[in-house]
């Protein structure tokens, strides 16, 4: 049964609406990855779940809210409407600088760290400033996320996913370097890692 469509607009608070964005984006991320184009080369399945394993723990320390150890629920400020809704507008932001970088990378894009057949260096939209940007999109939802809750649990999450997310970016920029060579190293001068850099 679904639980938000049973709602009335008193009932819609700022945790049902970062539901409703972390749902969109998923949605959209499963319905744009269809049509990628088909991978050239890859990395291992090793490399591969040492940085998912961060994200996954990450995500397990943000989502689920029944730890049985006190420290994790510890409040780093006093409980307030506003920063949870502050906190949503932040996720809502993420989602949708997230979903424009993914619509700029169009089917280059992959999960996993790939080169694809015909594999393109993306330099518009956001990539214009920033070589991560879906990153900096889903890092900013989940910063948002984080605040809307207000506990210990939520900044440690927030910290491990970073810590894989660089890890996942760095192998990238390894693959695109041996792909373009000159092209990405100028590329790289020119644009921030996670966050913009204007030239």
């Amino acid at each position: 049964m679904n639980i938000l469509a049973h709602m009335t607009w008193s009932q819609f608070g700022p945790f049902e609406f970062i539901t409703v964005c972390w749902f969109a984006l998923a949605l959209f991320w499963i319905v744009t990855s269809l049509g990628v184009k088909q991978k050239a080369k890859a990395e291992s399945s090793g490399q591969r779940w040492t940085h998912l394993s961060l994200l996954i723990a990450g995500a397990l320390l943000l989502f689920n809210n029944d730890w049985p150890w006190a420290f994790l629920h510890f409040r780093l400020y006093p409980q307030s409407t506003w920063i949870e809704w502050a906190g949503a507008a932040m996720t809502l932001a993420g989602v949708l600088f997230a979903i424009w970088a993914r619509i700029s990378l169009g089917r280059n894009w992959s999960a996993a760290v790939q080169i694809k057949q015909d594999h393109e260096l993306i330099r518009k939209g956001p990539y214009n400033c920033i070589r991560h940007p879906i990153y900096t999109g889903v890092l900013l939802a989940l910063l948002g996320n984080a605040v809307a809750i207000g506990q210990l649990r939520g900044a440690l999450a927030f910290a491990v996913i970073v810590v894989g997310f660089i890890r996942k970016a760095k192998k990238e920029e390894s693959f695109l370097a041996g792909q373009f060579g000159d092209a990405f190293t100028q590329h790289r001068r020119r644009t921030g890692f996670f966050l913009p850099r204007f030239s």
